[in-house]
């Protein structure tokens, strides 16, 4: 594990699309620049229905994390955060990025009088499943459920 990095957690800003679209591609082998440009359009438009935090370090962005926020979800009344993506340059994985974005929410989700926060994660990828439970995550009581759309019933 690697020294925890001197950095800094501050919001997203349009000037970080290029280095948020860069550090995703090189975690998940694919650019998704549409899903970020709208996502942080959306963002940044709605700042009351999203946190969207950056974390410098070592002289440029190296961390990034959006969430939605909702009034309830499935019956439930509670204002939560829906994490829709995390990233941390491979260069400063496991240096303490990860834990400063989502110690991040937490003050962001206390001032906004939001109570949890909820993700998704591909139950085989073994690093991110232990990211989130090392952070306090556990599995939620809901099970997400899904069927292609052109299948007949």
């Amino acid at each position: 594990m690697s020294e925890p990095t001197a950095a800094t957690l501050r919001p997203l800003t349009p000037e970080d699309l290029e280095r948020v679209v860069e550090i995703d591609a090189e975690a998940g082998g694919r650019p998704r620049r549409r899903f970020f440009e709208k996502r942080l359009a959306a963002a940044l438009k709605h700042r009351d229905g999203f946190i969207a935090l950056a974390v410098d370090a070592d002289g440029a962005l190296q961390g990034f994390a959006i969430a939605r926020l909702q009034n309830g979800e499935f019956g439930e009344d509670q204002k939560m955060a829906i994490l829709d993506v995390i990233g941390v340059a491979p260069s400063h994985q496991n240096a303490g990025i990860g834990r400063q974005l989502l110690d991040g929410f937490a003050g962001y989700m206390e001032k906004r009088g939001v109570g949890e926060i909820r993700t998704q994660v591909d139950w085989q990828d073994r690093a991110l499943v232990s990211f989130f439970a090392a952070a306090g995550f556990s599995l939620a009581p809901h099970q997400v459920l899904e069927r292609a759309s052109d299948r007949q019933l």
